[in-house]
């Protein structure tokens, strides 16, 4: 049977398209749940964090095995420490322009006259504590080293696994024909790892169902008309950022349309939306950008790193947040205090980033410790955060997904024939595995690397 053929035939067994108009679904009940019988929808809160949380077990193993895979095969250390000094420069100008555009459309925004309520002051104090529980920068670059190898597989920490997995597989790296036993070992674990993940999958829609009627029947309607102004603005600013800046970005270097890479990732972007959480598409957006045709090593590196370093929706937020608060409070903030809280909460993000509600805690953080005045205002958009988080996470996975096809271009690590197959429905993504390497364009890949490189 040819090619073809076999994937004609995996197409008439695919079912996975249903799963996702479940989601659609399950999301649309959801919202009528939260709004009609808004206790209820409280109630069903569990439902969604228990799917999250379903997901959240499998990032760790998964990126250990796709890093360790990675760098095990690739036979010059060089190559990934260039890779990984272009990641940082990458996700240090990209938060620069973030943060610029926030900056910009947050002091354009109209002034709203807001009243805090009793209940409301409380919120910004409890926050920041929350932030402060996180550490400095320094309790953040020591809490990066887990306290032993296994730990790093179970306290959750995205950066301890990296660390950890980075060590193995440079150390497999280094044994030669030696490590190739453990490279195998590990292949097989990847496999059934994402065969887990597939089986979790199926369970989307109720957990869609659950964070959707929770946080309808939590915020209300009031709470959106009252704080729209901000929260469209946000909205806004994200599209601007993600068609225009990221757009012209991917199409400048890669020649790769926007709109044909979100086509590609439009089901992980659904599930962020339906979660509010970018975590739970980390392990989808690992297999699909191998399957892309971005080398193992690539997007062992820079998707991983992405998600704890380049936070282009948090930036944006956390900007267009500080001003709003500022400005509906009577105390506008000066540019030299915009520009030092700002940097502030870039490098605070850094450290939170996989902390749930790090966001609204990170924002508490900076107005504490550089104007404690506008701690209390925290309490304003506490009520929308929530609809806002979910702009923040998918400008976040957008911004990673374009950024490992940017880097993976300027290090020559991507096989530009199977981005055109992938993008143009010639060679699908295997929904019931979640396996890239059922294509073998990650091996190919690292083969043509290794053979072209000097």
């Amino acid at each position: 049977m040819s090619r073809d053929a076999h994937q004609q035939v995996a197409a008439k067994r695919d079912r996975t398209h249903f799963l996702y108009i479940a989601v659609i679904i399950a999301v649309a009940l959801g919202i009528a749940v939260g709004l009609v019988f808004p206790e209820v929808g409280k109630a069903l809160k569990p439902l969604g964090d228990g799917f999250v949380d379903l997901v959240r077990m499998m990032i760790s193993p998964i990126i250990f095995c796709t890093i360790v895979l990675g760098i095990g095969s690739v036979r010059k250390a060089a190559q990934v420490g260039r890779v990984g000094g272009t990641a940082l420069l990458y996700f240090i100008v990209m938060s620069t322009f973030a943060l610029a555009i926030g900056l910009v459309v947050g002091n354009l925004l109209p002034v709203t006259d807001l009243q805090l309520t009793d209940e409301l002051r409380g919120v910004g104090a409890e926050r920041a504590a929350m932030a402060e529980e996180s550490g400095g920068t320094v309790d953040f670059l020591l809490g990066i080293i887990p306290t032993s190898l296994p730990s790093a597989l179970t306290d959750g920490s995205v950066l301890e696994t990296l660390f950890v997995a980075l060590l193995v597989g440079f150390a497999i790296q280094g044994l030669g024909t030696t490590g190739e036993k453990a490279l195998g070992a590990i292949e097989v674990i990847q496999k059934v790892v994402f065969k887990i993940l597939a089986m979790v999958m199926w369970v989307a829609p109720i957990g869609a169902f659950g964070a959707i009627a929770a946080v309808v029947g939590e915020t209300g309607v009031d709470a959106l008309k009252a704080l729209g102004i901000v929260m469209l603005g946000f909205y806004a600013t994200c599209a601007v950022f993600i068609f225009v800046v990221l757009g012209l970005l991917l199409k400048v270097v890669t020649k790769i349309s926007i709109f044909s890479l979100l086509r590609y990732v439009a089901r992980e972007i659904l599930l962020i939306v339906s979660t509010s959480s970018s975590e739970t598409a980390l392990p989808r957006l690992i297999a699909k950008m191998e399957h892309l045709g971005v080398s193992r090593s690539t997007v062992g590196i820079v998707v991983p790193t992405g998600y704890s370093f380049n936070l282009d929706g948090t930036a944006i937020y956390l900007t267009m947040a500080s001003l709003f608060i500022a400005n509906s409070l009577g105390d506008p903030l000066s540019v030299s205090e915009q520009i030092s809280l700002l940097v502030f909460m870039v490098i605070a993000s850094k450290g939170a980033a996989g902390v749930s509600g790090a966001g609204l805690a990170t924002l508490a953080g900076g107005l504490a410790s550089h104007k404690p005045a506008l701690l209390d205002g925290v309490g304003l958009i506490v009520g929308i955060d929530r609809f806002m988080s979910e702009a923040r996470a998918v400008t976040n996975f957008i911004g990673n997904t374009v950024g490992t096809l940017v880097i993976g271009t300027w290090a020559q690590q991507i096989d530009r024939e199977q981005v055109d197959r992938v993008l143009a429905g010639h060679a699908p993504f295997d929904e019931r595995t979640m396996d890239p390497s059922v294509s073998k364009v990650a091996r190919e890949t690292e083969e043509k690397v290794a053979t072209t490189t000097p």
